[in-house]
């Protein structure tokens, strides 16, 4: 498992960053909270303390909902959704999963290798991770593969085959690549492994969405609209050759996220 350095091999720039670092030190507390033998006393206790530290970050956070910097495909992957639950380094929702970018065979697309330990949170059968969250790390991981590739698209279709039990608590490794397109469907294909054992595999059907399809669907979705993201999502549209961009840009703004 990747430690100092990131998953692309170097340094990693955001791991002095307070809110990732707030992050890592809630994962811990999620994994004590669902498996520790506590008693009743310091489950209180700990209840309390974590009410206390909630009302204090209230108390300073700012209106509204954080802005959502769009992925930027020219940035490491696993820079791409920061806040995802799969592989977000600042959500503490997420394992996280780890991701860096190979090149592909035969000077195919480039493709997308990952690492990732489940614990107890994400248990289902005893001992071994819930199906759920093997596909939601499939459809993660078969999407960042699109975008090295250069083919961003939206999943249509997963199909995601359980070969053998998938252990907790273990060092997993998952490879992802991108088998082509056929105008807007775009498919592509990845495993999940322990060891040398293939644990699952899934295929996807993905969909190019064009950049006022996003807006659409945005706008649709008033409950949880961010209006800056809303507007720079429909400056992009309307802005000439969006739809056309270069591979990689996903039709959206892609400012460096935190």
């Amino acid at each position: 498992m990747t430690g100092a350095n990131d998953a692309a091999g170097g340094p990693d720039p955001s791991k002095g960053d307070p809110r990732r670092r707030l992050a890592d030190a809630i994962r811990p507390l999620i994994d004590l909270t669902v498996a520790a033998v506590l008693d009743d006393r310091a489950a209180a206790e700990a209840a309390a303390a974590v009410e206390r530290l909630t009302a204090q970050l209230a108390e300073r956070a700012g209106p509204g909902k954080r802005v959502r910097l769009q992925p930027d495909a020219t940035r490491p992957p696993q820079e791409f959704f920061p806040t995802s639950p799969v592989m977000g380094i600042i959500n503490p929702v997420a394992p996280p999963v780890r991701l860096r970018v190979v090149d592909g065979v035969d000077g195919g697309y480039r493709e997308i290798r990952a690492e990732v330990n489940f614990g107890y949170p994400y248990e289902g059968p005893p001992t071994c991770v819930h199906g759920g969250v093997i596909a939601e790390a499939f459809d993660e991981v078969l999407g960042a593969a699109n975008m090295v590739a250069g083919n961003p698209a939206m999943t249509g279709t997963l199909t995601v085959r359980y070969r053998n039990p998938t252990p907790l608590r273990t060092d997993l490794r998952m490879e992802a690549r991108c088998l082509g397109r056929d105008g807007r469907k775009i498919r592509t294909w990845a495993a999940m492994y322990h060891g040398d054992l293939m644990t699952a595999e899934a295929e996807g059907i993905f969909i190019e969405v064009g950049p006022e399809r996003f807006v659409s669907i945005a706008e649709g979705n008033v409950d949880s609209a961010d209006p800056v993201m809303l507007e720079a999502m429909r400056a992009e549209a309307a802005r000439p050759g969006a739809a056309s961009d270069v591979p990689g840009s996903v039709g959206l703004p892609g400012p460096t996220p935190p």
